[in-house]
């Protein structure tokens, strides 16, 4: 039992665990359930669900792997991930790959798990049989990975994978930017040309704008109405293109936007600042933008971190738009969401459903929020976090954006059906049950 907690920073209670399940949450509980945790000057919060994780196993572990993400995901309060059928080599585009990801996550993870399945031109065969393995929804890029081995899903081949998705009730998850658009403006940055890093992360931001996202999200939006599928826009980053959205929704399109931590914490001034560590996809916009997004997170379904590490061999040269993209966020990106949450007055119960709840609802999994006869899966934050170094990162490379930034709420434990996570823990496969 957790005596004294703050649930959700609001009311003090004591809640106790029976079961892997929370079977009393109330004031002044009395004895009787077992192992107690002082709450007190804590805040009790149910546990991430993050839908977007490159955990790269198999084939790029040493990238990071399931070990050390799934890890770092605990130390962030995860209790589950959904890992992205890339970057992992081969990505997981057929039912054998789907197979192999399950055994690994299964073998390695320290929270529960669920898979994405990759619709390209090369998966459309056995779309069926990767939904027949349990895969959370279909994951497609709109313009290039980055990886020659998971390619563009154009206009045919996105249509063709929704009506599968649409079959299955499955969700389709989209990289939305616009191919044509990007071309257009990186045309006017000669590759390798930039005075230094921070001229380099200009240009790359100022190369791939709204406009990319906000094209690609019409496109979108048009197919998934065509054909019945439920879209998911990932890493949205503006304002503008939840409004586009919402526009959608009102129209009968069955479509929800997620949003990253990195884009209701950094800024495009900041990216300068910080060079290739804040290199990503689509890109880091301006502080009145990600202002914009903090006053309109009513709009956003899902926060996730996209978390996408890489090697620092791969962040380093001198042509910024040859460098890996990704940002590696899974461990600090919630917690310092909690922090701008506190900071704002906002309230802590409705934030926390964007990364628990409403995953759970969208993607068709069993599972809910804290609540007596729920699984008590949960983490406590306690002030005090003070600067993020380098040595506090549990990440297989100790590479981050959110380094040198100060939390002033650090998360002291994570609890997966009432267990605390330790290296000993094992999760649990999750699938769609609807």
């Amino acid at each position: 039992m957790i005596r004294e907690v703050g649930l959700f920073g609001k009311r003090v209670v004591d809640a106790a665990v029976s079961g892997g399940k929370w079977v009393a949450i109330s004031e002044g509980l009395g004895a009787g359930f077992g192992e107690e945790v002082d709450g007190r000057g804590k805040i009790l919060l149910p546990g991430v669900v993050d839908a977007h994780v490159h955990f790269n196993e198999p084939g790029r572990a040493g990238w990071e792997g399931l070990e050390t993400g799934s890890r770092a995901l605990a130390a962030g309060g995860g209790t589950a991930f959904f890992d992205m059928p890339l970057n992992s080599t081969p990505p997981v585009l057929d039912g054998a790959g789907v197979r192999e990801k399950r055994r690994l996550c299964e073998e390695k993870s320290r929270t529960d798990f669920g898979i994405w399945g990759g619709l390209t031109p090369d998966s459309l065969e056995t779309l069926l049989e990767m939904a027949d393995e349990g895969v959370i929804g279909f994951k497609a890029f709109m313009c290039g990975s980055g990886l020659e081995e998971f390619g563009k899903a154009g206009r045919a081949v996105l249509a063709a994978g929704m009506k599968v998705a649409a079959q299955r009730g499955l969700v389709v998850g989209v990289h939305a930017e616009d191919e044509r658009v990007i071309a257009e403006h990186a045309a006017k940055f000669p590759r390798g040309k930039a005075a230094d890093i921070s001229e380099g992360m200009r240009q790359w931001c100022d190369s791939r704008p709204v406009e990319a996202e906000l094209a690609a999200i019409r496109i979108a939006m048009e197919l998934a109405g065509e054909a019945g599928a439920k879209l998911h826009v990932v890493h949205v980053t503006h304002l503008d293109c939840l409004e586009l959205i919402a526009e959608g929704r009102r129209r009968g399109v069955d479509v929800t936007a997620e949003t990253c931590p990195h884009y209701l914490i950094l800024d495009e001034l900041m990216a300068l600042r910080i060079g290739p560590y804040a290199k990503c996809a689509p890109p880091l916009r301006s502080r009145a933008v990600v202002d914009g997004l903090w006053g309109a997170l009513d709009l956003v379904k899902t926060i996730g971190s996209d978390h996408s590490p890489s090697p620092p061999g791969m962040k380093v040269g001198e042509d910024v738009f040859a460098m890996w993209g990704g940002i590696a966020g899974c461990q600090h990106g919630l917690p310092l969401v909690c922090d701008g949450a506190m900071d704002r007055g906002m309230d802590l119960e409705g934030l926390s459903e964007k990364w628990r709840e409403n995953v759970f609802r969208r993607f068709g999994v069993k599972g809910c929020g804290i609540g007596v006869g729920e699984d008590a899966d949960f983490f406590l934050m306690e002030e005090g976090g003070g600067e993020i170094m380098e040595d506090d990162l549990m990440y297989r490379h100790a590479i981050s954006a959110y380094t040198g930034i100060v939390q002033k709420w650090k998360v002291s434990g994570t609890w997966l059906r009432g267990e605390r996570i330790t290296d000993e823990t094992r999760g649990r496969f999750l699938r769609p049950v609807g």
